[in-house]
């Protein structure tokens, strides 16, 4: 007979900081992971330790893997990791500042390559998240199969702020050691306060935790009671210490001598350890948490503190409010040195209440000693273990996640619009609003015209398409100045032209732009308006010497002769810029180095793009293959070894011979790489350009190095690209053109086979 299957666990990693490293976290870790261990003797629990410096620590055997909380790359082979060590659980203890990038938002990177049940631990729960802070929760609470919270206010919270279900979430209170309930003259001779009143605060430093209102208490205290003693135990949080050194520990010294109480207090600049923490808590007659605001969701040091039955007063931060309800504590307003004295002194004054407090805090909190804790987690992980064995796990990475494009997004020009006035597109955005200040660009409206010729063929309902057509065409005859015969850039927002001639590139794509159109209009009065603009505009690019002006305008111009084929000074012009680009080919290039300068910027795939097209319409072999030996070379240095698209960064390019930049990235770099290959496909046959065209387009849709979706799929904007703290959330114009012009492309690769010309390839 066949046995059922009861979800036994043999390993469990925790990722979080650990011990040695002082800080909350690293030893609530340390303590879940003995904890669970103790319980499970036959279960291997290991830890997966989080580095802020690049030296690490010394760890105990149990830390199997360390990440530096700033390399990406750590967090992707720690997922790799787990995966190949077979491991059951995975125990995240989340906090925003652990983890590397914007708001922590690296975790993500190790999370979505899991193909293992995850239990994330929130030690913050925030009421009002910022956008990078709400993105990041909802993803760990959507990759989680559950999520632990320690009060029940934050159960309420992830729901209602966060959108969480609550079945979803479960509530297991902070662990504590378990401590007698002893009479607090036992352990006071140990720190040579015996027949002292002893108040007590522990904890690592900082300037939130409201010490100094506890001093400017002490001296109406001891004036009423000499004998008592306020104890301060904890080093200063090391990330202050970092930034500022000791100075507020030493204001806080200043402040008692001024104070005339500094014999009163006593500052135990240290980091103990469980059995010496036990002992401190343990010579106490009351706790006091005086933090200055009301945003925390949990306190280990006041979980502790109840733990040892110690009559407490604090401030009403959320996670106070909860645990000393009912009587199990004292609450007192914020910043408020008064409300201190009356209640310790009132505690003082009456022996039996004290006591009482003490007794209420104490059995309240016995479920929450270290062993209860670790039954409910450890409980919990079988449960999701068989669940697992039910349904098994997929990697939630973004190979799976988009493994296939056979659904598409939607194509959504709401963000576009927004962006355009009567003027044209307006270059940049604040988040989703226009950004006036910087006003327009001709290279921002070429590349918005191209966007609505393209989507005219495939959203041909959509009445406003027309109207921002010939906005931004309207803009492009604006931009053209006779006198020089060069399109203008830039233009502010009063609409003054801020220079005579434009650069390079932007007469490139402005005629770019035009040569799209004339390749798709039907109608003759435009086309001539078109034609007439084209040709005034081309015999300035006879004097470029930008590689990407020349191959901007080598695409324009290939464009045109798409259907205007016999036009004898088109092709001379055609043939003498795509000879110009392949002798820099030739010039610069070799085994390891297939490209036509020595460095590598922007929008380098144009420049293939260029040579593969013209060679092809002037049935030059050795032109198109510069094209394709380029494209191929461009995208092996951007593809890493999971096979992600990986952008030449703009925080210094990739020079010859040195270090390709891996940030910032931006969505120009996938949308040109995106149309390069789409060129590729057509003029070859060759499926597998095709292939890696839809691989990259996965860089929009979080198929790279922070695992985040560079689309917004609620505006229909583009964020602008991957810096190395996290997503860039502004949606400029060119984010979102770049978008556009790459979600068409795909489109009609879906629909196109290797049998179509370049005649109907569109760019």
């Amino acid at each position: 007979m066949a046995t059922s299957y009861t979800g036994k666990i043999e390993k469990i990693a925790f990722i979080g900081n650990y011990l040695p490293r002082k800080c909350g976290i690293a030893t609530f870790t340390t303590d879940l992971l003995h904890s669970i261990q103790d319980i499970s003797s036959d279960c291997s629990c290991w830890a997966i330790a989080i580095n802020d410096t690049s030296k690490g620590y010394n760890y105990p055997q149990e830390v199997r893997f360390e990440i530096n909380q700033n390399k990406i790359q750590d967090y992707h082979l720690a997922a790799e990791f787990l995966n190949i060590n077979r491991v059951d659980v995975v125990s995240l203890q989340h906090e925003y500042g652990i983890f590397g990038g914007k708001e922590g938002v690296y975790i993500l990177s190790t999370l979505k390559n899991l193909n293992i049940p995850i239990v994330s631990t929130l030690h913050t729960v925030l009421d009002e998240p910022n956008k990078d802070q709400l993105f990041i929760l909802r993803e760990i609470c959507d990759i989680s199969s559950r999520v632990v919270v320690m009060s029940q206010r934050a159960e309420v919270m992830l729901e209602t702020v966060y959108g969480i279900s609550r079945e979803k979430i479960v509530v297991i209170p902070h662990g504590i050691p378990d401590i007698p309930f002893i009479d607090p003259n036992f352990y006071k001779d140990q720190f040579g306060v015996e027949g002292k009143r002893v108040i007590l605060t522990f904890g690592l430093l900082s300037p939130n935790k409201g010490i100094e209102y506890m001093i400017d208490a002490m001296p109406t205290i001891v004036n009423r009671y000499p004998d008592t003693v306020y104890i301060v135990l904890g080093v200063t949080h090391p990330n202050i210490k970092r930034i500022y050194g000791e100075e507020y520990r030493h204001n806080l010294q200043r402040k008692a001598q001024n104070n005339g109480v500094e014999k009163n207090i006593i500052f135990y600049n240290r980091f103990v350890d469980i059995g010496e923490l036990i002992e401190f808590l343990g010579s106490a007659d009351i706790y006091v948490t005086p933090y200055l605001g009301e945003k925390q969701i949990v306190s280990g040091t006041l979980a502790y503190a109840m733990g040892a039955g110690k009559a407490i007063v604090s401030t009403p931060y959320w996670y106070a409010e909860e645990m000393l309800s009912d009587g199990r504590g004292r609450l007192v307003p914020f910043k408020n040195s008064e409300a201190l004295v009356k209640e310790i002194i009132d505690l003082f004054d009456n022996d039996i209440e004290r006591h009482a407090i003490r007794k209420r805090a104490y059995k309240y909190s016995r479920n929450m000693i270290w062993r209860e804790v670790a039954k409910m987690y450890y409980n919990l992980f079988k449960e999701l273990k068989l669940e697992q064995y039910r349904k098994p796990i997929v990697t939630r990475g973004f190979d799976a996640a988009y493994n296939s494009l056979r659904a598409l997004p939607e194509i959504n020009l709401t963000h576009l619009k927004n962006l355009t006035d009567d003027t044209g597109i307006i270059q940049h955005a604040r988040y989703v609003v226009p950004h006036r200040i910087h006003g327009y660009c001709t290279d921002d409206n070429a590349r918005a015209l191209i966007v609505t010729v393209l989507a005219d063929r495939i959203l041909p309902e959509d009445e406003t398409l027309q109207s921002l057509k010939f906005k931004y065409l309207a803009f492009l005859e604006h931009a053209f100045n006779g006198e020089t015969g060069r399109f203008r850039n830039f233009m502010s927002y009063d609409r003054k032209w801020l220079e005579d001639a434009g650069s390079e590139d932007a007469h490139g794509r402005a005629l770019w732009a035009l040569g799209v159109m004339v390749n798709h209009m039907g109608s003759e009065s435009v086309t001539a308006m078109i034609l007439n603009l084209f040709s005034r505009a081309l015999p300035a690019v006879g004097q470029f010497k930008s590689l990407r002006g020349l191959s901007y305008s080598l695409l324009g111009v290939s464009m045109y002769l798409n259907r205007f084929d016999g036009d004898s000074n088109a092709k001379r012009l055609r043939d003498s810029i795509a000879e110009s680009i392949y002798r820099r080919y030739v010039e610069n290039s070799d085994s390891s180095w297939r490209w036509f300068e020595d460095i590598c910027t922007y929008a380098n795939p144009r420049i293939s793009q260029s040579m593969i097209i013209a060679g092809h319409q002037m049935d030059r072999k050795d032109i198109v293959q510069a094209g394709i030996d380029s494209l191929d070379w461009l995208l092996h240095i951007q593809k890493d070894e999971r096979g992600y698209f990986v952008p030449i960064g703009n925080q210094g390019w990739f020079k010859k011979g040195g270090e390709k930049a891996r940030f910032d990235q931006q969505p120009i770099e996938a949308s040109s790489m995106i149309d390069a290959l789409a060129t590729a496909f057509a003029v070859t046959g060759e499926n597998h350009w095709r292939e890696e065209a839809f691989n990259v387009f996965e860089w929009f849709l979080g198929k790279n190095d922070m695992h985040s979706s560079i689309y917004d799929y609620t505006t229909g904007g583009c964020r602008d690209g991957l810096q190395a703290d996290g997503v860039n959330l502004n949606q400029g114009a060119e984010s979102t053109i770049s978008w556009l012009l790459s979600l068409l492309r795909i489109y009609s690769l879906k629909a196109e086979s290797s049998s179509i010309a370049v005649k109907n390839h569109g760019l």
